[in-house]
């Protein structure tokens, strides 16, 4: 979520509409056997862990305009559709089907990609999922099956036409290794006396619909399928980046092409699949108790900073490890000692004036800040992040886009503290420090500022309470702002700066006893 918010976000911050949907997946076994363990009636069962996802969305800061739940009326009525149109065209037939089933993973494997196990607690003798490690068991019954198979050649086509359709690199390439070694046809359905926690089959109440082809539809029901000729595109579809876990990538890369190609609807622009957060370098798991409680985790230390945390060290390729003390390193020897350090020292000092240097220097033309003390800074840095980061975005990786404007902050401190304005500063003209230091303060402001348009993805809150001590008024501070001098109305802070903890941009962190 906090992923595709950061996406959502940038595009805001770019001055498009842009469209997030998030949601719970609520169909299936895996539901179905949780909420009979609970004793409670699975509708009931999905209808609070909704509402804690909402919750976690709120309490994150997430910006979804949509929040689907798979049990919402329209969206039975678009599965429905879309199976009856499968079945019209001749891609839906029924046939017995044996194999290998994970419940947890809602996905029947072949032989070849399942591994006898023990587990080590109990001792206990099991089959499991060679990709996932999650138990299997054999089932043998009669499905409805979807042609999977006739539509090898198109997914390869497309994959050869998109080569950089999933990010990052290296899965897209196992997608297409996947898809040439062959596609076996899919079972989408499951005997209704297995399995009553889903959408019935339309005209045959014995079957209900896999929770596969249930759940990958919500992406369309929320755009408005089945659409009204000439509103096809109205509510968005199709979508310009679908975030995935690693561990659904073959869902959503073979089979859900697959299906939108069978209803000939164009398929989402880009899959940006991400890596998983490990604790402690496992895999985090309720059942072994290694989890971490997103709740606790944001009253601790803020959405802001958790956000900026999971942006920062989040793996895109690669699993991360997630670690409070990681939290509390990053939070001190940046947040706190670089960039909170800066905004404090360039705006509170009496010496000099944000808002006069802006007056005096900020209209220089573009020649002034060519040469001399500061040009490298100005050159290399305040005129070239903004870019840089939106490259990074172009390219899909938020993680690369945040490191850039960490190095940036870092780059900022380092000029300013290298320049020493306080050694500079004219004692014989009071309110006017000289045009040295008018020179790097405005540098230092303007990175500042830039800073803060540039961090509203991750951090919302407090790049706003950045850009209200600089004094930016809200409707600059969009991405064509974030150039040097292309906001000059700036200085005059909004908010009571104060002395001591008060106004400060990242207070010491509380020490727990």
């Amino acid at each position: 979520m906090v992923l595709s918010d950061i996406i959502k976000r940038w595009q805001v911050l770019k001055e498009k509409n842009a469209l997030l949907l998030t949601g719970t997946d609520e169909h299936g076994m895996k539901v179905q056997r949780a909420a009979a363990k609970a004793g409670v009636d699975p509708k009931a069962f999905c209808d609070k862990g909704a509402e804690i996802f909402k919750e976690l969305a709120r309490k994150a800061e997430i910006s979804n305009d949509h929040f689907i739940r798979t049990t919402d009326i329209e969206h039975k009525d678009a599965v429905e559709y879309a199976w009856f149109l499968l079945q019209e065209k001749g891609l839906i037939y029924e046939e017995k089907h044996e194999g290998w089933y994970s419940v947890t993973d809602e996905a029947f494997y072949p032989q070849s990609a399942i591994q006898p196990w023990i587990d080590p607690p109990t001792g206990r003798k099991m089959m499991t999922s060679i990709e996932t490690g999650s138990e299997v068991e054999w089932s043998s019954e009669i499905n409805y099956h979807f042609r999977l198979s006739v539509f090898r050649e198109r997914l390869l086509e497309f994959y050869e036409a998109n080569p950089t359709w999933i990010v990052p690199e290296h899965r897209m390439k196992e997608v297409v290794t996947s898809v040439e070694s062959g596609l076996e046809d899919l079972s989408i359905s499951r005997p209704y006396d297995r399995l009553t926690w889903g959408i019935r089959v339309p005209g045959d109440d014995t079957q209900t619909i896999y929770v596969w082809l249930d759940a990958l539809v919500n992406y369309i029901t929320k755009a408005g399928y089945p659409w009204a000729p000439g509103r096809e595109t109205a509510g968005g579809w199709p979508a310009d980046c679908q975030v995935i876990g690693k561990d659904i990538v073959r869902f959503h890369c073979i089979y859900w092409p697959a299906f939108l190609m069978a209803l000939g609807l164009p398929l989402p622009k880009q899959i940006l699949s991400h890596a998983h957060w490990t604790l402690g370098g496992s895999k985090m798991s309720k059942s072994t108790g290694r989890v971490v409680d997103p709740f606790h985790a944001i009253d601790r230390f803020g959405p802001d900073v958790m956000r900026f945390y999971m942006g920062h060290e989040g793996g895109i390729q690669d699993d991360s490890s997630y670690d409070n003390i990681r939290i509390i390193q990053l939070y001190n020897k940046f947040l706190n000692n670089q960039l909170g350090n800066l905004a404090s020292r360039v705006l509170r000092n009496k010496k000099w004036s944000v808002r006069g240097a802006v007056e005096r220097v900020g209209n220089k033309p573009a020649a002034y800040w060519e040469e001399g003390p500061g040009a490298r800074f100005w050159n290399n840095s305040l005129a070239a992040v903004a870019s840089k980061v939106d490259s990074s975005f172009e390219a899909y990786d938020p993680r690369k886009a945040v490191c850039q404007i960490a190095d940036f902050v870092r780059g900022a401190n380092d000029f300013f503290q290298k320049s020493k304005p306080w050694d500079k500063v004219l004692t014989f003209a009071p309110g006017e420090p000289g045009e040295d230091v008018d020179k790097i303060i405005f540098e230092a402001a303007e990175a500042l500022r830039m800073i803060g348009i540039l961090l509203q993805p991750w951090m919302p809150n407090k790049a706003g309470l950045l850009l209200d001590q600089l004094g930016v008024q809200h409707d600059r501070r969009t991405f064509r702002y974030c150039q040097p001098g292309a906001d000059l109305e700036y200085g005059e802070p909004m908010i009571e700066l104060g002395a001591g903890h008060k106004g400060v941009l990242f207070p010491p962190l509380p020490s727990e006893g």
